[in-house]
Protein backbone atom coordinates (compact mmCIF):
# COMPACT_ATOMS: atom_id res chain seq x y z
CA UNK A 1 0.00 0.00 0.00
CA UNK A 2 1.43 3.35 -1.17
CA UNK A 3 1.74 6.25 0.92
CA UNK A 4 -0.55 9.26 0.57
CA UNK A 5 -0.71 13.08 1.00
CA UNK A 6 -3.21 14.02 2.86
CA UNK A 7 -4.04 18.07 3.08
CA UNK A 8 -5.47 20.35 6.29
CA UNK A 9 -6.36 24.09 5.59
CA UNK A 10 -8.26 26.46 7.77
CA UNK A 11 -9.49 30.08 8.02
CA UNK A 12 -10.67 32.04 11.10
CA UNK A 13 -13.62 33.79 9.58
CA UNK A 14 -16.10 33.58 6.77
CA UNK A 15 -14.58 36.13 4.94
CA UNK A 16 -11.31 34.84 4.56
CA UNK A 17 -10.64 32.73 1.35
CA UNK A 18 -8.63 29.07 1.17
CA UNK A 19 -7.48 29.65 -1.73
CA UNK A 20 -4.15 30.08 -0.56
CA UNK A 21 -3.66 27.69 1.19
CA UNK A 22 -5.67 25.02 -1.28
CA UNK A 23 -2.92 25.97 -3.78
CA UNK A 24 0.29 26.15 -1.71
CA UNK A 25 -1.07 22.13 -0.52
CA UNK A 26 -1.35 21.36 -3.88
CA UNK A 27 2.09 22.74 -4.94
CA UNK A 28 3.51 20.54 -2.26
CA UNK A 29 1.74 17.81 -3.88
CA UNK A 30 -1.40 16.82 -2.41
CA UNK A 31 -4.52 15.93 -4.62
CA UNK A 32 -7.08 17.77 -4.14
CA UNK A 33 -9.41 15.10 -3.19
CA UNK A 34 -7.34 15.15 0.20
CA UNK A 35 -7.23 18.21 0.93
CA UNK A 36 -9.74 19.12 4.05
CA UNK A 37 -11.10 22.39 5.27
CA UNK A 38 -12.53 24.21 7.88
CA UNK A 39 -13.61 27.69 7.24
CA UNK A 40 -14.62 30.25 9.96
CA UNK A 41 -13.34 28.20 12.83
CA UNK A 42 -10.16 29.07 14.95
CA UNK A 43 -7.08 27.25 15.51
CA UNK A 44 -7.49 27.39 19.33
CA UNK A 45 -10.43 25.21 19.61
CA UNK A 46 -9.97 21.19 18.21
CA UNK A 47 -13.55 20.49 17.89
CA UNK A 48 -12.97 21.37 13.85
CA UNK A 49 -15.40 18.70 11.48
CA UNK A 50 -12.34 19.35 8.76
CA UNK A 51 -9.14 18.56 10.92
CA UNK A 52 -11.47 15.44 12.23
CA UNK A 53 -11.73 14.54 8.35
CA UNK A 54 -7.84 14.78 7.90
CA UNK A 55 -6.77 13.00 10.86
CA UNK A 56 -9.29 10.23 10.13
CA UNK A 57 -8.10 9.88 6.62
CA UNK A 58 -4.26 9.62 7.55
CA UNK A 59 -2.93 6.19 8.09
CA UNK A 60 0.53 4.71 8.88
CA UNK A 61 2.96 5.82 6.31
CA UNK A 62 0.38 8.75 5.30
CA UNK A 63 2.02 12.40 5.33
CA UNK A 64 -0.51 14.85 6.77
CA UNK A 65 0.30 18.27 5.13
CA UNK A 66 0.15 21.40 6.25
CA UNK A 67 1.18 25.44 4.68
CA UNK A 68 1.67 26.73 8.13
CA UNK A 69 1.89 25.53 11.50
CA UNK A 70 -0.88 27.96 13.31
CA UNK A 71 -3.40 26.49 10.06
CA UNK A 72 -3.10 23.36 12.14
CA UNK A 73 -2.78 24.30 15.97
CA UNK A 74 -2.97 28.01 17.51
CA UNK A 75 -1.82 26.34 21.41
CA UNK A 76 0.93 24.77 22.42
CA UNK A 77 -0.76 21.85 23.93
CA UNK A 78 -3.32 21.09 21.03
CA UNK A 79 -0.20 21.54 18.34
CA UNK A 80 1.85 18.69 20.83
CA UNK A 81 -1.93 16.73 20.69
CA UNK A 82 -1.87 16.49 17.49
CA UNK A 83 1.87 15.40 16.82
CA UNK A 84 1.88 13.06 19.37
CA UNK A 85 -1.25 11.12 17.85
CA UNK A 86 0.58 11.72 14.54
CA UNK A 87 3.61 10.01 15.88
CA UNK A 88 1.61 7.11 17.44
CA UNK A 89 0.03 6.46 14.21
CA UNK A 90 3.38 6.39 12.20
CA UNK A 91 2.18 9.31 10.23
CA UNK A 92 4.37 12.10 9.19
CA UNK A 93 3.40 15.70 9.79
CA UNK A 94 4.82 18.01 6.63
CA UNK A 95 4.90 21.91 7.67
CA UNK A 96 5.15 23.99 4.75
CA UNK A 97 7.02 21.19 2.75
CA UNK A 98 9.40 20.29 5.86
CA UNK A 99 9.05 16.84 7.55
CA UNK A 100 8.73 17.04 11.48
CA UNK A 101 10.79 14.74 12.94
CA UNK A 102 9.60 14.02 16.74
CA UNK A 103 12.41 12.00 17.46
CA UNK A 104 14.77 14.66 16.53
CA UNK A 105 15.58 16.96 19.79
CA UNK A 106 16.29 19.92 17.29
CA UNK A 107 13.29 18.77 15.53
CA UNK A 108 11.11 18.92 18.48
CA UNK A 109 12.73 22.01 19.81
CA UNK A 110 11.86 24.00 16.31
CA UNK A 111 8.31 22.66 16.44
CA UNK A 112 7.55 23.99 19.70
CA UNK A 113 8.99 27.58 18.92
CA UNK A 114 6.57 26.98 15.88
CA UNK A 115 3.49 25.83 18.32
CA UNK A 116 5.04 28.65 20.79
CA UNK A 117 4.71 31.58 18.02
CA UNK A 118 1.54 30.50 16.87
CA UNK A 119 -0.30 30.58 20.15
CA UNK A 120 1.36 34.09 21.08
CA UNK A 121 0.10 35.73 17.68
CA UNK A 122 -3.40 34.31 18.77
CA UNK A 123 -3.01 36.25 21.87
CA UNK A 124 -2.43 39.45 20.56
CA UNK A 125 -5.17 38.84 18.25
CA UNK A 126 -7.29 38.33 21.15
CA UNK A 127 -5.54 41.73 23.05
CA UNK A 128 -6.21 43.66 20.14
CA UNK A 129 -9.56 42.66 19.65
CA UNK A 130 -10.59 43.47 23.05
CA UNK A 131 -8.80 46.92 22.80
CA UNK A 132 -10.13 47.85 19.82
CA UNK A 133 -13.69 47.17 21.42
CA UNK A 134 -12.91 48.95 24.23
CA UNK A 135 -11.69 51.87 22.36
CA UNK A 136 -14.75 51.55 20.32
CA UNK A 137 -17.07 51.33 23.31
CA UNK A 138 -15.44 54.34 24.37
CA UNK A 139 -16.00 56.39 21.50
CA UNK A 140 -19.82 55.30 21.61
CA UNK A 141 -19.34 53.26 18.56
CA UNK A 142 -19.96 49.78 19.98
CA UNK A 143 -23.37 49.73 21.53
CA UNK A 144 -24.04 45.76 21.03
CA UNK A 145 -27.26 44.37 19.62
CA UNK A 146 -30.20 46.69 18.08
CA UNK A 147 -33.32 45.97 19.77
CA UNK A 148 -35.86 44.52 16.92
CA UNK A 149 -38.13 46.96 17.90
CA UNK A 150 -38.85 50.75 18.48
CA UNK A 151 -39.92 51.72 21.84
CA UNK A 152 -43.45 52.83 20.17
CA UNK A 153 -43.85 49.00 19.45
CA UNK A 154 -42.13 47.80 22.41
CA UNK A 155 -45.07 49.89 24.06
CA UNK A 156 -47.52 48.46 21.94
CA UNK A 157 -46.16 44.81 22.21
CA UNK A 158 -46.91 45.18 26.57
CA UNK A 159 -50.46 46.65 26.35
CA UNK A 160 -51.25 43.44 23.76
CA UNK A 161 -50.25 41.16 26.01
CA UNK A 162 -51.94 43.36 29.60
CA UNK A 163 -54.73 43.48 27.28
CA UNK A 164 -54.59 39.24 27.33
CA UNK A 165 -56.66 39.03 24.03
CA UNK A 166 -53.42 38.15 22.05
CA UNK A 167 -51.05 34.96 22.52
CA UNK A 168 -47.38 35.56 22.68
CA UNK A 169 -47.54 33.32 19.44
CA UNK A 170 -49.81 35.76 17.96
CA UNK A 171 -48.53 39.43 19.15
CA UNK A 172 -44.73 37.98 18.41
CA UNK A 173 -46.32 36.52 14.47
CA UNK A 174 -47.74 40.44 14.31
CA UNK A 175 -44.57 42.19 15.29
CA UNK A 176 -42.25 39.22 13.17
CA UNK A 177 -40.22 38.53 15.80
CA UNK A 178 -39.64 35.29 18.18
CA UNK A 179 -41.95 34.42 21.53
CA UNK A 180 -38.71 34.89 24.27
CA UNK A 181 -38.46 38.59 22.03
CA UNK A 182 -41.69 39.60 23.77
CA UNK A 183 -41.07 37.49 27.18
CA UNK A 184 -37.83 40.00 27.43
CA UNK A 185 -40.02 43.15 26.21
CA UNK A 186 -42.88 42.37 28.57
CA UNK A 187 -40.36 40.99 31.26
CA UNK A 188 -38.19 44.48 31.64
CA UNK A 189 -41.18 47.08 31.24
CA UNK A 190 -42.02 48.10 34.85
CA UNK A 191 -45.25 47.76 36.48
CA UNK A 192 -47.60 50.88 35.89
CA UNK A 193 -49.76 50.02 39.36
Amino acid sequence: MSAHLVGYARVSTNEQDLTVQRNGLMALGVPTERIYVDHGLTGTSRDRPGLREAMAAVRAGDTLVVTKLDRLARSLPDARDIVEDLTRREVKLSIGGSIHDPLDPVGRLLFNVLAMVAEFEADLIRARTREGMQLAKARGRLRGKQPKLSKNQEALVVALYKGGQHTTVEIADIFKVARSTVYRIVQRTPPTD
